[in-house]
């Protein structure tokens, strides 16, 4: 009885070493997403430049699509900004999800017009990936996708399959390694891509 009460913190030690030491290799920025391979979630929200205009799952199908959480009050989106103006240029089609600034909800609704003057100030500075922008402006879509800030991306298939998910910003590493190999081979978005 003795010799067990012996191995209990070596144990212990063992199990504690084996758990840092798989802490060291993991990316903090990407925590698994509990959405992966599952549909995009049904929406109907209006266009962040125009609210006349409403989208839905439905204008996502028929392409792979990157989705993209984003906000001019996110530092981490204007780093990836540019990147992913080069892929849109490429081929591949990108939506934006405008992820509003909570500040000022806090303090009564939010003035839109001054959000639309930022999006296309920044968007004119560091480029416009965006096929067209969602705005989220309860954070629903976003709750549902279980978003915790910006920038966030999905890629979704043509059918509206929720394929990989990233926190973060994408650059070209995390494009070609994450993104880029879950294009179809005959995809010239993916081929070009590569080239670069």
């Amino acid at each position: 009885m003795k010799n067990y009460k012996l191995l209990i913190p070596i144990v212990a030690f063992l199990l504690v070493s084996i758990f840092l030491y798989k802490g060291l290799y993991s990316d903090p920025t990407n925590i698994e997403n509990a959405n992966l391979a599952k549909p995009f979630p049904e929406f109907q929200l209006a266009d962040l430049m125009d609210e006349n205009k409403l989208y839905t799952k439905q204008d996502l199908l028929g392409d792979y699509t990157l989705i993209n959480v984003w906000g001019t009050w996110c530092v981490t989106c204007r780093v990836e900004l540019p990147f992913m103006t080069q892929l849109r240029q490429q081929g591949v089609k990108i939506v934006g999800v405008y992820y509003d600034n909570a500040a000022e909800a806090a303090f009564g609704e939010l003035d839109v017009r001054n959000t639309r003057k930022d999006v296309t100030q920044m968007l004119a500075q560091l480029g416009n990936p965006f096929q067209f922008n969602i705005y989220d402006e309860k954070r629903d879509l976003s709750l549902d996708l279980g978003v915790t800030g910006a920038p966030e991306s999905f890629l979704i298939d043509d059918k509206g399959t929720i394929i990989a998910h990233r926190r973060g910003a994408i650059d070209h590493r995390v494009w070609q390694n994450e993104f880029a190999p879950l294009f179809p081979s005959a995809s010239g978005s993916q081929q070009s891509l590569e080239q670069n």
